[in-house]
This record gives C-alpha cells, structure tokens and sequence, in this order.
C-alpha cells in the first residue's frame, strides 16, 4: 500500500514524530499543513480522528497555497519540482517542509513568500 492509500493519521504521525525527533513540536508541523492545504489547525486535528486516506486529505484540501510551487528541494533524492503527478507533488511538498522544519529552520525562512 502506497502512501496515498494509508490512513491519514498513520502517515501524519510519522512526520510529527519525525520533526519531535529533532525538537520541533506537532503544532510546529500542523502551521506548515497548514499553509499548504488550507485547512485549519482544528480540521487537521479532526482529519486525524477519521478514517480519511492520506491522500484524499490533498485531494480534498480547501486551497494548495499559491506559493507552494515555489518550494524546492529533494525528497529521497527527488526534485520536488520536477515531480509530474499533482498529488505525489503535494504530499513531497509537505515531506519536504518538515524536513526542513526537522533540519532546525524556523518557519518564516522554510514558507516561500
């Protein structure tokens, strides 16, 4: 089973754990799905208590920030920008943003403007 398929709260547990590894915190990963879906901290919370996929969660989400397309770098050794399915983009998008959240970045300088 594929990412896309799995259960939302699965997946997302593994990128807060990731980013609590490093010191960050789960709110610090909720802002950043934030910015990027357009669904709010709550909707966030509630998507983790149901049975939705982790890709229906971008499939459905409210409003893909317009700068997200601005986001750049590798994720295992991908350019994020050069990914060509719309829905793998996104969610390499979100990989990417809490890596660099992992990576010690503060929020302001990891959001393209």
């Amino acid at each position: 089973m594929n990412a896309e398929q799995m259960k939302f709260s699965d997946v997302y547990m593994m990128l807060i754990k990731k980013a609590e590894r490093k010191g960050r915190n789960k709110l610090e990963v909720m802002q950043l799905t934030s910015w990027l879906t357009g669904w709010s901290i709550k909707e966030i919370e509630e998507a983790m208590k149901s049975e939705m996929t982790y890709g229906s969660f971008f499939i459905n989400a409210p409003a893909i920030n317009p700068n997200a397309s601005r986001i750049k770098g590798k994720v295992c050794g991908i350019e994020v920008s050069e990914i060509q399915d719309p829905l793998m983009q996104k969610i390499r998008w979100l990989d990417k943003l809490v890596d660099d959240l992992a990576k010690g970045k503060p929020i302001e300088k990891i959001l393209p403007q």
